[in-house]
């Protein structure tokens, strides 16, 4: 054994004893008559006394040790002098009697510290590096532990982990898959799937009734920060269940890992059920953030017909009451309206009506509107005197989006929005189509496998665009943690399922086969779930990037600097694949 104490665990109970640490050198501090290395590990760190009580050579020895060597110490435990509150071994600190370095290092490209100076770039180049540090460390000890409690809980409900293939067939709808060259069947290729969505149904026919998987996704599309080009679900399915067995369930695993992972606890009642309309009436949004209220309030009929033409020529007029913010500088106003004619957020303008400490009524738009109006959209707004309401009017989809963003964007402003606040819900009754204008087609709004709900099922042939779907989304604090849905278990309603999204019989045959061929062999109803782990790791660490609870991320043009990849094939290697490059693509 190279150590027999961590870095991290000596307390004053190890007073006279002797230690054997191994880690690297966090700092090194001459002091003149004497010298102080802080060694550090997984663990922590712990002070090494070196004076003149050590032996001639050590002094010497320290002297040549740079940042992140890595080194042996071997020395008596004392009670420090100066102790040092902030860290766990603050009390006590290793007279060295012996030193030994395992590995000399360069001088690292940024500092190995909490607060470092390495830019975002530079510590992926050196990710190996950047694990070293606090922050990552203890971002990938959280995710190590949100996973042990995913499998300690779905293993107490008799769920059985199983792994599905990586190397699977390509599947139309969704994001674009990565896919795979075949050395063996010419111009064939796998894809690397999106989702183990149709092997959890196929092992629910194989009488699986509980599965889940922590489990790889790879998915070609655009990046931000929660998003990678691989990232990892808790995926989930269950038979013989209908919607609400698959919710309270998987309300459990959640109320579970918040218990006993941030010893936060949600309480018993059930979490709030929100239709997606209603989500989208009082939100605009599908993922709410319910930490805080300021909910929207249509105006539409109120504000119309008074001349304005903003107002009249609109199909929604809808605002918003921020509490206690009616004494804004019109400078602050002027902020909010550059916020909302942002490119990403798309609004033209923004309306603001004062509720003055006086009970009057001050907006922008005075001379059209009168004190009566004023009052009168102040009373349906339930505001109150000091407060500022924010109104918005346009198309209703494009509308709503924009003042989602104004309203996240005052709850930020107000700090309303807090780390340490929680608010979970299912969101539920999505659509199940949603139509495209430029193919002139529906597509599925989850997926093709979503079942509908039982009450539309009639629907297909008259008014595909009201089913709604039998569906769910668990979203946190304005975040979609998971999603999921009951599935279609039937073969004939799978193909008229096929059949609305514009898929031929031979189409779906060929693309679904497998599946559509399983579902005769006595399929039993079945729904599941997956979510986002790394957006659940982020969340419960209170960050908004998922970058570091993955141990080797991507950048943002899906690129992994550390390892130069993606990266060009040797000749040998395309022509093995039979593929060629077009001259422009060659290196």
């Amino acid at each position: 054994m190279y150590r027999t104490h961590t870095c991290g665990e000596l307390r004053l109970t190890h007073i006279g004893s002797t230690a054997t640490l191994c880690g690297w050198v966090q700092r090194v501090r001459n002091l003149g008559a004497m010298t102080f290395i802080d060694l550090r590990d997984r663990y922590g760190i712990t002070q090494i006394l070196i004076d003149d009580q050590c032996p001639a050579h050590i002094g010497q020895q320290a002297q040549a040790l740079g940042r992140e060597f890595v080194v042996q110490v071997e020395g008596e435990v004392l009670e420090r002098a100066s102790k040092n509150p902030k860290l766990p071994t603050g009390e006590v600190e290793v007279r060295a009697q012996r030193i030994a370095v395992l590995n000399a290092a360069e001088l690292p490209p940024f500092t190995i510290e909490d607060d470092t100076d390495g830019g975002d770039e530079l510590r992926m180049r050196y990710r190996y590096l950047d694990l070293r540090r606090n922050p990552v460390k203890n971002a990938l000890l959280l995710r190590h532990n949100m996973a042990q409690e995913v499998r300690r809980y779905l293993g107490q409900q008799q769920f059985v982990e199983v792994e599905t293939p990586f190397l699977i067939g390509s599947t139309p709808e969704g994001a674009r898959d990565f896919v795979v060259p075949s050395r063996l069947h010419h111009g064939q290729f796998y894809a690397l799937p999106q989702s183990p969505q149709t092997f959890k149904q196929l092992l629910m026919v194989g009488g699986f009734d509980r599965y889940f998987q922590i489990v790889k996704c790879f998915r070609d599309e655009d990046l931000r920060a929660d998003r990678q080009p691989e990232f990892t679900q808790i995926d989930c399915e269950m038979s013989f269940v209908e919607r609400d067995d698959v919710l309270q369930i998987f309300e459990g695993l959640i109320k579970h890992l918040f218990r006993f992972v941030l010893g936060v606890d949600l309480g018993d009642q059930p979490m709030r059920h929100l239709p997606y309309p209603e989500a989208m009436r009082l939100y605009g949004s599908d993922k709410p953030d319910l930490r805080f209220g300021m909910e929207f309030v249509e105006l539409t009929q109120l504000a119309q017909g008074h001349g304005f033409g903003v107002f009249d020529s609109a199909e929604l007029v809808v605002g918003i009451c921020a509490k206690g913010c009616a004494g804004y500088t019109r400078k602050q106003i002027d902020e909010l309206t550059d916020f909302v004619k942002r490119p990403q957020v798309g609004a033209s303008g923004l309306v603001y009506i004062r509720h003055n400490d006086d009970g009057s009524f001050k907006s922008s738009i005075d001379k059209f509107l009168g004190p009566n109006d004023l009052a009168a959209m102040g009373q349906a707004m339930g505001s109150a005197p000091g407060d500022l309401m924010l109104i918005m009017a346009g198309p209703r989809r494009k509308t709503q989006q924009a003042l989602c963003e104004l309203r996240l964007e005052m709850g930020s402003r107000l700090g309303l929005r807090r780390k340490d606040a929680f608010a979970p819900l299912w969101v539920v009754d999505f659509p199940l189509l949603e139509w495209s204008e430029e193919e002139q087609r529906y597509f599925a709004m989850h997926h093709p496998f979503t079942s509908p709900h039982p009450d539309d099922v009639g629907l297909f042939g008259t008014d595909p665009g009201a089913i709604r779907a039998n569906a769910y989304d668990m979203v946190i604090n304005g975040v979609e943690v998971g999603g999921g849905s009951i599935r279609i278990h039937d073969s004939q309603l799978q193909q008229t399922m096929f059949s609305t999204l514009g898929f031929s019989a031979e189409e779906a045959q060929r693309q679904f086969g497998f599946l559509l061929n399983a579902f005769r062999y006595g399929a039993p109803p079945h729904g599941g779930i997956a979510f986002g782990f790394d957006r659940l790791c982020s969340l419960f660490g209170g960050a908004d990037s998922i970058r570091d609870y993955i141990a080797f991320p991507k950048n943002n043009a899906a690129k992994d600097v550390m390892i130069d990849a993606p990266g060009p094939l040797r000749p040998e290697q395309l022509d093995e694949l039979h593929i060629d490059l077009r001259p422009e693509q060659q290196v």
